[in-house]
């Protein structure tokens, strides 16, 4: 018996578990991710998130897809994260470290009648040499890259908020055939580790359209690393401002790359769906 929290960033939806009650054979977690996000056998969700004891920050996160794979960061997740730990007082600060493997980020929470509404996360600084995205690609950025995918060329920037991101423009995101190329993209031979693949609008200076298939998962409402990606990668391209707002499938996230500290600052909301009780030998 495993007791869980669902919970979702603007539809990117997770299950959490309280690893300072709750015994999970970490182990089996893979097994365990596999089974939980399953929508017809399981509970259903993108992945699992642990929210562990850590010994250099607040508390520790580890995030697990839909497939079982272990991933570095989730900018939705950790939001959620934010807002499970000051909801359920295992903290009363309203600015928390959380340890993940892609570093330590800072969050800030905003709250309404004393419960966590929407949080504000230090993502740190965007990744751009292609060895550590990583990426197969001579320069720094990575520009303009060529890949061939099926019958359609793309042109992507990268990016790596501690998990590579591919970002790419095309003419219009809700017609996009997003099952048809990112399955193949993802796991292209450019990306060593594969890569979660973003399709993009730019609006104008300040506002973007973005669709993603996310590594592990496919497609889902809402990325949090990857809109600080898109963010980047666009201002890099002198497409846009610094400070911009992306609309996803499930709703819309402020994302700010700081000029002075070099750091990207996402904002957006965190929801708590229920909690329930689950058998899992």
């Amino acid at each position: 018996m495993i007791k869980f929290t669902k919970m979702h960033g603007l539809g990117n939806d997770y299950v959490y578990i309280d690893c300072y009650s709750e015994n999970v054979e970490l182990g089996n977690i893979s097994d365990l991710a596999k089974f939980m996000s399953n929508r017809h056998f399981g509970i259903g969700s993108d992945g699992i998130i642990l929210i562990c004891k850590s010994d250099i920050a607040d508390f520790k996160m580890r995030m697990f897809n839909f497939d079982g794979s272990e991933a570095e960061m989730c900018g939705n997740g950790i939001r959620c994260v934010g807002k499970f730990v000051y909801d359920k007082g295992l903290t009363n600060k309203k600015t928390i470290k959380v340890e993940t493997l892609a570093g330590i980020k800072e969050l800030n929470f905003n709250l309404k009648e004393g419960k966590v509404e929407t949080v504000r996360v230090d993502m740190g600084e965007p990744i751009l040499s292609p060895k550590e995205i990583p990426v197969i690609f001579e320069k720094e950025p990575v520009k303009d890259l060529k890949i061939k995918a099926l019958d359609k060329e793309f042109s992507f920037t990268c990016v790596s908020m501690g998990n590579p991101h591919a970002i790419t423009i095309v003419d219009n995101t809700k017609e996009f055939d997003i099952e048809k190329y990112g399955p193949v993209l993802e796991t292209d031979e450019h990306f060593p580790k594969r890569s979660n693949i973003e399709f993009i609008e730019v609006l104008d200076k300040n506002n973007i359209k973005m669709r993603v298939w996310e590594r592990g998962s496919g497609e889902t409402l809402a990325c949090g690393t990857g809109a600080c990606s898109v963010a980047v990668a666009c201002n890099i391209k002198g497409l846009t401002e610094r400070k911009v707002n992306i609309e996803l499938l499930g709703g819309t996230l402020e994302i700010e790359w700081d000029q002075k500290t070099n750091h990207v600052f996402m904002t957006g909301p965190a929801v708590t769906v229920f909690e329930g009780v689950i058998n899992y030998v």
